[in-house]
């Protein structure tokens, strides 16, 4: 068995270690309200042992439970690791804030973080608040966009995260537990309905800054409505380059859109609607801008959900679960890491921003002004030329539709692909335009 410290479990080598035990217990409790801890393996994992007694059993159950409040009662027992003794701890406990010493502690990573007045107080308010993708809204079935929902019930199926079909948009609310007395809760308002209840601002600006704009829109609709608007605005706007290949042509983004997706369904997910701000989308000369209100998780980096294994901390959890039952979000907490990951593996730079009241994602844009969009046509042109000759030489009747359909661009663009290819003395006509055939002067 492999151990590795984390959120929910912690290593300690020996009970010589029991106070900072006794802490990381409280900090788990008050984060994930359960977990483990060993006694007899190091934090890096390597299984030591260490002596263990009735005694030694009854002394770690004794300053649990007189230095942790609430009073916690643990299960607590020997365990054989590697042929080594061990002591094995198991705890659970739902009445947070937990106090250890006296004083509060929260998991964060595999460390435990002292809790200050005003974090305490936030903990206390954030445990006592109901979350507002729950609350019941005014709205009622009538303000269901029956099309949208239909398509949602259709992808769960296909996902096979849901088990029943379509019938009506009661019943199916009524499954989804979207609908209370009649009224929508907040989560099917903003999921489904028809009366524009968001709104996403997008803008295309001339520079780096805000100062000059070339396009600006306003965007409203229900959650899945925006995100197909503002992915297609983003595609719209971005830089794209043609691969040539055997079978045809393919279009590259200079920004992986898989990326994207991710960014604006976590910008929705995760967003603070009761703040009167927007999410907004901003697309500069240098750089493409996702931003969405609401503070990031308290105590966390963005990189510690990139590098790290940790649970996703929902501000709206109905609205993650239908996000999760359509497959727009294929694991909760994960969405960082998927967008670091796509973007290292297309080699374009990501950051992850956060404001003080909002959260950015900055993709740096892959060219950057006239000249690199110069270079990177050129070196298109020039695969394409190198495509032709290697057609050319191949079959020397070859017409200019079989090279279209080869090369995956237009007859338009064949012609005077070559024409320059004549003209920089590399291929030549022999004989008429009909009857004729090419011959490659220089490969």
């Amino acid at each position: 068995m492999i151990f590795k410290e984390s959120e929910i479990l912690e290593l300690k080598k020996s009970t010589a270690e029991l106070k900072e035990a006794v802490i990381s217990i409280g900090a788990i409790l008050n984060k994930h309200k359960k977990g483990e801890l060993y006694f007899g393996i190091k934090n890096d994992g390597e299984v030591v042992g260490q002596d263990v007694s009735e005694k030694t059993l009854r002394e770690v159950s004794q300053v649990i439970s007189d230095k942790i409040e609430p009073k916690l009662y643990p299960e607590i027992k020997p365990e054989n690791i590697d042929g080594k003794h061990c002591i094995k701890v198991s705890f659970e406990g739902h009445e947070q804030p937990y106090f250890a010493y006296g004083r509060a502690y929260i998991r964060v990573a595999d460390e435990d973080k002292q809790l200050s007045a005003k974090e305490l107080e936030n903990f206390i308010r954030r445990k006592t608040a109901i979350h507002y993708d729950s609350k019941v809204s005014e709205s009622t079935l009538d303000e269901v966009d029956e099309g949208i929902l239909r398509e949602f019930i259709q992808k769960a199926n296909e996902s096979q995260r849901i088990k029943f079909t379509y019938t009506n948009k009661k019943d199916v609310l009524e499954k989804l537990n979207l609908i209370k007395d009649s009224k929508l809760l907040n989560a099917a308002k903003l999921l489904f309905s028809k009366k524009d209840p968001i709104e996403v601002q997008a803008a295309v600006f001339a520079g780096i800054d805000k100062i000059t704009f070339l396009d600006i829109k306003q965007f409203k609709g229900n959650i899945f409505q925006l995100l197909k608007l503002s992915e297609s605005y983003i595609k719209e706007h971005i830089d794209w380059r043609a691969n040539l290949t055997g079978t045809g042509r393919e279009e590259i983004p200079e920004i992986p859109i898989r990326a994207i997706i991710e960014v604006l369904v976590n910008s929705f997910c995760h967003r603070d609607y009761q703040a009167p701000e927007s999410n907004k989308v901003a697309i500069y000369k240098d750089r493409v801008e996702i931003w969405n209100p609401g503070d990031f998780p308290e105590g966390y980096k963005p990189r510690d959900f990139i590098k790290k294994d940790l649970p996703s901390i929902l501000r709206n959890p109905i609205i993650a679960n239908m996000l999760y039952l359509s497959s727009d979000i294929e694991k909760w907490g994960s969405g960082l890491k998927r967008i670091n990951n796509e973007c290292v593996a297309h080699a374009v730079k990501v950051d992850f921003v956060v404001l003080k009241y909002g959260f950015t994602v900055r993709f740096a844009r892959v060219k950057k002004g006239v000249e690199a969009i110069q270079k990177t046509r050129e070196k298109t042109r020039e695969k394409t030329r190198e495509k032709i000759i290697e057609l050319l030489q191949q079959n020397p009747d070859i017409t200019s539709q079989e090279l279209a359909e080869k090369t995956g661009i237009s007859i338009k663009g064949i012609e005077w692909q070559l024409t320059s290819l004549k003209e920089k003395g590399l291929i030549k006509r022999i004989g008429p335009d009909k009857g004729g055939h090419w011959e490659v002067v220089q490969p």
